[in-house]
């Protein structure tokens, strides 16, 4: 038999069972249990039941949504470029004269998405908080004594940018044989040789090594994907053709691509040849035509890369025509030249755009045609040139003007677009169909219809997409 306060322990407990069943679960005025808990903090001790009143928030208590990593930044920008980079190293070619107002819209787009890159340059100095590294320096002191184009690289060296005269400075026009005013263009020949030892000595193992200037465009996925059609274990010299007397050579602009194996037999016959080489720089006035005649001395030939690397800006090309007996428009677009910081920027958000949407493996030539040049809109422009390239010749009675310029082109059924410039009275058509660039006292008109219906011609013109191998 239970003494007398055994019985009250066990009348009352039930009771205060009950209560705490009802307080915390029943109760249709409080919270349930579940928030409830969250609010209060319920424990024993020293056999009593004590319920604590909640603590203000803390800043610690508050969730936090976490940062994104770094990575996961880079792989929202860049997909999965930076991944397949790993064996490519990017060497982009610069100056003193350029590199400050070029340079940095590389950095802030392009380059984002490249793991492995140097930028070589005649002058070191950091820009947006990357080094540039002087490629000249391994040039023999013989041949920086003796050559005129030195001179202003040893005033760098010295004084640094205080020392360039306003001439250095100046952005001259490029001619058939390039900035022949400009002393900092042609100390640039003298960068193309170096820049073999310099790549391999940054990244030894690379399998693909890239070389590009500060107004290149390159865009990577579809490097990526052309890349990993050919074998880096042959000597492979790739880039856009041009010509200078007899030798075909890579154009330096619209980037050089060279395989492992390329790279390492001319870095062994310029390191048996040095002074011959230097010698055959001095009395050539471009430097990627001196790295071509490097190689037909190892006897690599040039594969020529057009149109899926370019001379010039996207909206500058012919899509439409042949070329060397190919045709843009099915063939992957992998680099442009000549691009202003303003195009650069304009292509990455196009190009990034592209990719990221998760449904487009490649960028051809038409698809930039399509969606990034055309898209709808060409119809007129004042202040604007679309590069017709056919002079017309009006006959009496007829006076040029743009009313008789764009009726001659109406009259026409082959012309596409035409161009007047009213300071030089000049009437220009075209049968094929450019987007142009600003030209002040020039206006542009495209026949609408007719370039519709030859974008629906080529629309299923693509049965596979063409490679160059």
């Amino acid at each position: 038999m239970f003494t007398s306060p055994r019985r009250w322990i066990f009348i009352v407990s039930p009771l205060i069972t009950l209560s705490l069943i009802y307080y915390l679960y029943l109760n249709p005025h409080g919270h349930s249990a579940a928030a409830k808990n969250a609010e209060h903090s319920i424990h024993a001790e020293q056999g009593q039941i004590i319920i604590e009143e909640p603590s203000p928030p803390t800043s610690d208590s508050v969730p936090k949504t976490p940062k994104p990593t770094k990575q996961e930044l880079e792989e929202n920008q860049c997909g999965h470029v930076r991944r397949d980079m790993d064996d490519i190293f990017v060497v982009l070619k610069t100056g003193a004269t350029e590199s400050q107002q070029k340079v940095p819209v590389q950095l802030r787009t392009t380059l984002q998405c490249v793991p492995n890159y140097a930028i070589f340059s005649d002058y070191e100095e950091t820009i947006s908080g990357v080094p540039t590294y002087d490629v000249l320096s391994n040039v023999t002191e013989a041949t920086m004594n003796s050559e005129p184009e030195f001179n202003i690289y040893h005033r760098l060296q010295q004084v640094g940018r205080e020392g360039l005269t306003d001439e250095e400075w100046g952005d001259h026009e490029n001619g058939p044989f390039g900035k022949t005013n400009n002393p900092g263009w042609k100390l640039d020949k003298w960068k193309f040789l170096p820049m073999i030892d310099g790549a391999l000595e940054a990244m030894p193992d690379a399998k693909w090594y890239i070389f590009i200037e500060a107004d290149t465009y390159v865009v990577w996925p579809n490097l990526i994907n052309w890349l990993n059609h050919l074998d880096h274990t042959r000597s492979y010299y790739i880039g856009s053709p041009m010509q200078i007397g007899d030798i075909l050579f890579a154009y330096g602009g619209s980037g050089v691509i060279l395989s492992a194996e390329a790279m390492k037999r001319l870095q062994t016959y310029r390191s048996e040849h040095q002074a011959e080489l230097e010698k055959m720089t001095a009395d050539e006035w471009a430097g990627d035509c001196v790295l071509a005649r490097a190689f037909d001395q190892i006897k690599i030939p040039l594969t020529w890369a057009w149109p899926m690397m370019l001379t010039t800006r996207p909206w500058e090309i012919d899509h439409f025509s042949e070329g060397y007996g190919r045709q843009p428009w099915c063939y992957p677009a992998v680099s442009y030249h000549r691009m202003t910081p303003r195009d650069i920027e304009e292509m990455w958000r196009f190009d990034r755009t592209w990719f990221r949407s998760g449904k487009n493996a490649l960028l051809l030539h038409a698809d930039v045609y399509r969606e990034f040049i055309h898209n709808g809109s060409l119809a007129g422009r004042d202040d604007w040139d679309n590069m017709s390239p056919i002079d017309i010749i009006f006959d009496e009675p007829t006076k040029p003007s743009l009313e008789s310029c764009h009726q001659a082109c109406t009259q026409n059924k082959e012309c596409l677009q035409y161009t007047w410039n009213q300071k030089e009275n000049t009437c220009k058509h075209a049968s094929t169909t450019f987007h142009g660039a600003a030209s002040n006292g020039t206006y542009s008109g495209w026949m609408t219809h007719r370039v519709q219906k030859l974008l629906r011609n080529f629309q299923s013109s693509c049965p596979q997409v063409e490679y160059i191998f």
